[in-house]
């Protein structure tokens, strides 16, 4: 049977405000699990274009689930499924919001627009509107809030006004925005199914650290957080761990 390791980025694997923000036995745990034969991959709430930056050089991923599920990729970035919001709704939850109060971030065929300039590693694209974006799926719409409450009230608020076409994740003090029907646990199932056709069966486990890894948590046959993580995903995960190479280990002792 093929394990399969599905893992959220930040907070997880990448810590952004950390001195160390990849560590590096992180690093050799995973290049670890994937010379035993087993495949390791990231579900992430970032697009492409946020983790290109930050992983080459030292982690190749087996798979790519982005944008909260709506833009999956094999190892080779091929397209297992790629998904994107409606446009208008889009463009509705933009000026709604409004980029003079909050940060907000399209991710368009895995890249990233932006409607200020900002202090970032990667390439991205500065833009005025949804209009003026570049064409092509519209995988996710991220926005950047003060903190946890504030993000929590702000996804209710859009689930409640735009649910019939959008899902809202809160990720800490970001909301992410992704097509109705998309999220990091329907990802995992699809990743499945499509591995299933390669490998037969397989074994899938989980590992993350917010509100919008309970998809993920639930999807996965055996899943992990952190003690730092919110009560309700601790009561949820198989195990609570103390970082993600306790969480390998246990996943290659199974």
């Amino acid at each position: 049977m093929e394990k399969v390791f599905a893992s959220d980025f930040d907070g997880t694997l990448y810590f952004y405000q950390a001195e160390v923000k990849l560590p590096p036995e992180s690093v050799h745990m995973i290049r670890r699990y994937q010379e035993a034969g087993n495949l390791f991959g990231l579900c992430t709430g970032r697009q492409m274009g946020g983790l290109t930056p930050f992983i080459t050089g030292h982690v190749v991923p087996d798979f790519y689930i982005t944008s909260s599920g709506a833009n999956i990729l094999d190892r080779d970035l091929n397209p297992i499924l790629r998904c994107g919001v409606d446009r208008q709704a889009a463009d509705a939850i933009v000026r709604e919001v409004n980029p003079e109060n909050y940060k907000i971030t399209l991710d368009i065929e895995g890249c990233i627009c932006v409607f200020a300039e900002m202090d970032y590693p990667g390439e991205y694209k500065v833009i005025t509107s949804v209009d003026t974006a570049p064409k092509g799926l519209i995988h996710q719409v991220s926005i950047h809030t003060e903190g946890p409450a504030q993000s929590a009230e702000l996804t209710r608020h859009i689930n409640r006004l735009y649910g019939e076409y959008v899902d809202a994740f809160q990720n800490v003090a970001e909301v992410d925005i992704a097509p109705k029907g998309c999220s990091k646990g329907k990802g995992v199932e699809i990743l499945r199914n499509h591995l299933c056709q390669s490998f037969g069966e397989c074994r899938l486990y989980g590992i993350g650290d917010s509100m919008n890894d309970l998809p993920l948590i639930e999807a996965a046959d055996i899943s992990y957080t952190f003690p730092y993580a919110p009560e309700e995903v601790r009561k949820k995960a198989t195990k609570v761990v103390k970082n993600i190479c306790e969480a390998l280990e246990d996943s290659m002792k199974e």
